[in-house]
């Protein structure tokens, strides 16, 4: 058995029987008696309800059919990670930590409060919560939050800036 569970020696006998059933903690009294080819898990596992979802691993993205195509092909540089390079294509980039790196291919940028891009990014659309310090070429909108700033060559089809944010 797995674990740290201890089993005695089976017993021999009528007189047997009668000594492990007085012996049994109440616990174990209580539960379902098993059938000779039923697991031991079958009568200490809670019952669940048909209806019940299996539970999913968050790590398998390709198996989740909800998801769009930008869901699949999100890069996220969680806070407290340094990433230094190039981003030859993604659906979407996350930045909640710092990165300094020439992204080429990627249509949605979100730079989280606390986040920090040096570089170059040429995207679709920008929401800088942030900091961006480099080159910037937005198609489509760059949305500057109250908290975003953003440093450096820019260029955008249109924008919005909320009270507080900066462009320098």
């Amino acid at each position: 058995m797995f674990g740290s569970q201890a089993r005695s020696a089976p017993q021999v006998g009528s007189l047997a029987r009668e000594e492990t059933k007085e012996n049994k903690p109440a616990d174990v009294a209580e539960k379902k008696q098993l059938k000779p080819t039923e697991p031991v898990w079958k009568a200490t596992e809670p019952l669940r309800s048909a209806a019940a979802p299996a539970p999913r691993a968050e790590a398998e993205p390709q198996a989740r059919s909800g998801e769009t195509e930008a869901d699949v092909r999100t890069l996220i540089i969680g806070p407290g990670v340094s990433v230094k390079g190039e981003i030859t294509s993604c659906n979407r980039l996350i930045v909640e930590g710092k990165i300094e790196a020439k992204l080429a291919d990627c249509p949605n940028v979100i730079i989280k409060q606390g986040g920090v891009f040096n570089g170059e990014s040429t995207t679709q659309d920008a929401d800088i919560h942030g900091c961006f310090d480099g080159n910037l070429v937005v198609r489509g909108r760059l949305l500057v939050r109250a908290t975003g700033t953003v440093a450096g060559k820019i260029a955008y089809g249109e924008i919005e800036i909320e009270r507080g944010g900066k462009i320098r």
